[in-house]
C-alpha cells in the first residue's frame, strides 16, 4: 500500500496496518484475463487496530459485526481490469466503509405535535369523503 488512509479527521490507517492480496479476476478480460492478479482483496483488523481510539472501536466493531472475520473486515475490488485501479477502488471502498461505521449516531427525532390548522384540515377532508360517499347511497330500502 502507497499510503495512509485517511477516514476522518480522528482517524487515519497506517499502511503497516492494511493488508492487500491479489488474485486472478473473473469475467471477460481477453487473453489477459488469466495471467494478471488484478483482483484485490484488502484487509484491515479493526479489533486490534491501535490506529482507532477506544470509542470510535467498539462502535466500528458493532457496526461491522456482520462483515467481520475475526476482528478483520476484508473489501474486494475486481471491476477494473488494472491492479493499480483495483487497489485505488479497494482502498475508496474501506475508506467508506469504515467512516460510515465510525460516524456519530444522528441526532434523536424530537417528536411534534400536529399543528391546529392540519388537524382541521385533516378532518375536513374526512367529512367530505363521508359526505360523498353518503349521497352516493340508495334511498330506496
Amino acid at each position: 500500500m502507497e499510503g495512509d488512509l485517511v477516514v476522518n479527521r480522528r482517524v487515519t490507517v497506517p499502511a503497516a496496518e492494511l493488508h492487500e492480496r491479489f488474485s486472478r479476476a473473473s469475467g471477460p478480460g481477453g487473453q489477459g484475463v488469466n495471467t494478471t492478479d488484478s483482483r484485490v482483496e484488502l484487509s484491515f483488523d479493526v479489533a486490534r487496530s491501535p490506529a482507532l481510539p477506544e470509542d470510535l472501536r467498539e462502535r466500528a466493531l458493532e457496526r461491522l459485526a456482520g462483515r467481520l472475520v475475526d476482528g478483520v473486515v476484508t473489501v474486494v475490488a475486481s471491476e477494473h481490469r488494472a491492479q493499480l485501479r483495483n487497489r485505488a477502488a479497494a482502498a475508496q471502498r474501506l475508506t467508506e466503509l469504515l467512516a460510515a461505521a465510525v460516524a456519530p449516531d444522528p441526532p434523536k427525532r424530537r417528536p411534534t405535535r400536529p399543528t391546529r390548522g392540519s388537524q382541521r384540515r385533516r378532518l375536513e377532508g374526512k367529512r367530505a369523503r363521508g359526505d360523498v360517499k353518503r349521497l352516493r347511497r340508495s334511498t330506496d330500502d
